[in-house]
């Protein structure tokens, strides 16, 4: 009676070791289901907080931008009251002066200031006299000629030139020598007066015949 009751518990045995493979299967989908799940909640909670953060980002740059406007408009305008400020003392004194030297000397120690002031906010003035003309730099208002002097130089300033950090704000306007530019065409208005007046070969033999024949007309008509 025992051997025959002993191969049903073997049958018995795979089979519920068979029943617990697709239950272990199971729970490890279902954690990896809720860690998946977790990393969702993660991540979009962290791109809700990105968001929130980008908002705020645009709203405050505009703000930032005008308040770094008038924080720059407000300090250069600073820097220019103590010109203001010598402009008013000059024109004081000015009055008391006894000669306008005196006045030109404040003038041009506010002028120098205002150079300055410019300088520390990167406009600077635009070389020109005795240098080369640049057409990036200089507008030639008009040509000279003194061939003394190199060709393509500017001779006069008529209106100064500024540049700001390197880029030019305003070309200076200049006059520029232009000696072989001029120079063909005063040679050849001098040489042609020479070659109007100068006569040909064929005129200066038929004159010659015109002189020996008038002598012989002058003696047959006396005889």
């Amino acid at each position: 009676m025992n051997e025959k009751k002993r191969p049903k518990e073997e049958e018995e045995k795979p089979a519920s070791a068979g029943a617990e493979a697709p239950d272990r299967d199971l729970e490890k989908l279902r954690q990896e289901l809720d860690r998946v799940r977790q990393e969702k909640d993660e991540l979009f909670t962290r791109l809700q907080r990105i968001y929130a953060d980008y908002a705020n980002f645009q709203k405050r740059v505009p703000k930032n931008i005008a308040d770094t406007v008038a924080y720059e408009r407000e300090k250069l305008i600073k820097s220019f009251l103590p010109v203001l400020d010598n402009f008013d003392r000059t024109l004081r004194e000015a009055h008391s002066a006894q000669t306008i030297d005196a006045v030109v000397t404040g003038v041009e120690i506010i002028y120098n200031q205002m150079l300055n002031i410019l300088k520390q906010h990167g406009v600077e003035q635009i070389q020109t006299l005795n240098e080369k003309f640049d057409p990036e730099r200089h507008e030639a208002m008009l040509g000279r000629q003194e061939p003394d002097k190199e060709n393509d130089i500017v001779l006069e300033e008529f209106q100064k030139g500024y540049t700001l950090d390197g880029r030019v704000l305003r070309p200076s306007r200049v006059a520029v020598n232009k000696v072989q530019a001029l120079a063909p065409s005063t040679e050849g208005s001098e040489k042609q007066p020479e070659e109007q007046t100068r006569p040909s070969k064929e005129e200066s033999s038929a004159s010659g015949t015109d002189a020996a024949e008038a002598p012989s007309e002058r003696q047959s008509n006396t005889e």
